[in-house]
């Protein structure tokens, strides 16, 4: 049994060593010069151990994906959940969401790595639904004709200026965002809130 045990917390060990020297990579280099090579060079081991853990880079992405959706979905819940008033709520959300980007460099590139994942893939990786699903319920209560389409619509349009204003920031800076860049951030959501019902 302890043998059993010892085997599980080495796999786990290996697992967690391959998912730093990922990060590291992407933060130093990006996602594009991520290999299973260049993995087991960092962690010290053969080919063969990292492909037990990950049959492909893509694999070890849809991982970085899961988790990082995950810590995504935590801070949208608690940002919502901070807050009564669904304005607020959806203001904090936004800004969380920028927030936690900045905070997990590594994790928002590779999430995001082809772009913002389809409905499809919501479906498939369950932490992108959640996440999807707390910020389309705050949409739905400042709707006052909620049906599926425009529902999705806005969720979509929402994301997109979340999306597009952290990767801008994203490429002029290194560090953390600065209050000109959270300014627009805050003008871009207010905007999006007054017109929600167009």
């Amino acid at each position: 049994m302890a043998v059993k045990n010892d085997r599980r917390k080495q796999k786990e060990l290996t697992k967690n060593a391959i998912l730093e020297a990922t990060e590291q990579i992407v933060q130093l280099e990006g996602w594009q010069a991520v290999s299973i090579r260049k993995i087991a060079e960092a962690i010290g081991y053969s080919l063969p151990v990292v492909y037990n853990h990950f049959e492909s880079k893509d694999a070890i992405q849809e991982e970085f994906v899961r988790h990082g959706f995950n810590l995504l979905a935590n801070a949208m819940k608690q940002a919502k959940e901070s807050n009564r008033n669904a304005e607020t709520q959806l203001t904090q959300m936004a800004l969380s969401y920028f927030e936690f980007a900045f905070k997990n460099v590594a994790y928002y590139k590779m999430m995001f790595g082809l772009g913002i994942p389809s409905c499809q893939k919501a479906q498939e990786i369950s932490e992108i639904g959640n996440f999807s699903g707390i910020v389309i319920q705050t949409i739905s209560a400042l709707m006052t004709e909620v049906d599926e389409q425009r529902k999705l619509l806005k969720f979509h349009t929402f994301w997109s200026i979340l999306h597009g204003l952290t990767s801008i920031s994203m490429v002029n800076i290194t560090a953390a965002p600065n209050e000109m860049q959270q300014q627009i951030l805050l003008d871009a959501i207010q905007g999006f809130i007054k017109n929600i019902n167009r």
